[in-house]
């Protein structure tokens, strides 16, 4: 304070100088008097300066500048009225109140949206009962992988099949209860090894629910049969049929079902005399299988599984005429273990789904 008493003071004394040197005429002896007077109120003006300042000495004002002060205190000593420049106003400023409130507001915790409703609840960032602002958080289910097998079983795959068996197994024909024969075996016994070269045509992609999710393909067979064991030695076939693929997502391991009909020639010896041998060349066949297909590839797949084989005349025989007019049609009905190779034909360019 006695510091700023005496800033004061000098300043007081510049503006008397100036406003002598400039507006009066009086002599030097009369402004060497007036500044012992100045120098003499000095011990005043800092014992004053101990007390609380007014506004109008104070150069902290908000509203008053320096030069402004000078004025005052050059009017308040000398009662001469002072030279005001325009006053520039302060900037207002935010009241205390707001300033905190503010401040209280910035330092909200700020939500965060991938956060889980457990982290929230652990940092303690529990909104309050009732309040409009609530963020809800919903756990997102991570993306389902690609289904690979989209491109292996798709719509107008061509494939190329090769499959054979060894069918040893001897057992009635399973439609004997429905056309009226005793359903037994007989004391003749085969053995078939069939060689299936197949065109299989996938006529849809992969639909279906839960366990019944697969495609469906139309297969074309010609195949060649050598029959180790029987009076007779070979039968050729032309088939076809359809199969279902059972395909599970993502797994190279499908279950199959297939069906096929036709027509086939067989060297019969039941003309012959040949008991329970077959009654004619021409023939009808049955072929039903059951596996699984392991697929190495989009381009090369492995089929294993169980194949059932009925060859027969459809009683033809029986009423063909001389020389061999009441021929019996005893037919063969096998089973046995069948393996094959799938190859694709033609690339896949794009998903058919």
């Amino acid at each position: 304070m006695p510091m700023r008493a005496m800033a004061i003071l000098q300043q007081v004394c510049q503006v008397e100088l100036s406003y002598t040197g400039h507006h009066c005429t009086r002599k030097t002896s009369v402004c060497a008097s007036k500044r012992s007077v100045f120098l003499g109120l000095a011990p005043l003006l800092c014992s004053l300066s101990a007390f609380p300042q007014s506004d109008a000495l104070t150069l902290d004002h908000p509203n008053l500048r320096p030069e402004s002060t000078t004025h005052l205190v050059s009017e308040t000593l000398f009662d001469q009225k002072p030279i005001r420049e325009n006053p520039i106003r302060a900037v207002p400023t935010l009241p205390p109140l707001e300033y905190f409130i503010d401040r209280a507001a910035d330092s909200r915790p700020t939500p965060q949206l991938d956060a889980s409703p457990e982290d929230s609840l652990a940092s303690g960032n529990t909104p309050a009962e009732g309040s409009k602002d609530l963020v809800r958080f919903r756990k997102l289910k991570p993306p389902k992988r690609p289904d690979f097998n989209r491109d292996i079983y798709y719509r107008n795959k061509v494939e190329f099949s090769l499959d054979t068996g060894w069918l040893p197994i001897n057992v009635p024909f399973p439609l004997d209860v429905f056309v009226g024969d005793v359903y037994n075996t007989y004391p003749l016994k085969y053995t078939l090894v069939p060689i299936f070269a197949s065109l299989r045509w996938h006529m849809n992609g992969i639909g279906g629910p839960l366990i019944l999710r697969g495609n469906w393909d139309l297969t074309c067979t010609g195949s060649v049969t050598a029959i180790p064991r029987g009076p007779e030695s070979r039968y050729f076939s032309y088939i076809m049929g359809i199969r279902r693929n059972f395909v599970p997502r993502n797994s190279r391991v499908s279950p199959y079902f297939d069906t096929r009909l036709g027509l086939g020639h067989i060297d019969a010896k039941g003309p012959q005399g040949v008991l329970y041998a077959q009654g004619q060349d021409f023939t009808f066949t049955v072929n039903m299988g059951s596996g699984v297909r392991y697929n190495f590839s989009p381009h090369y797949a492995f089929s294993a599984g169980l194949n059932f084989m009925h060859i027969s005349n459809l009683d033809l025989s029986e009423s063909n005429g001389k020389p061999n007019w009441g021929v019996r049609n005893y037919g063969i009905n096998v089973y046995g273990p069948m393996v094959g190779l799938d190859i694709q034909l033609r690339k896949h360019p794009t998903h058919s789904e």
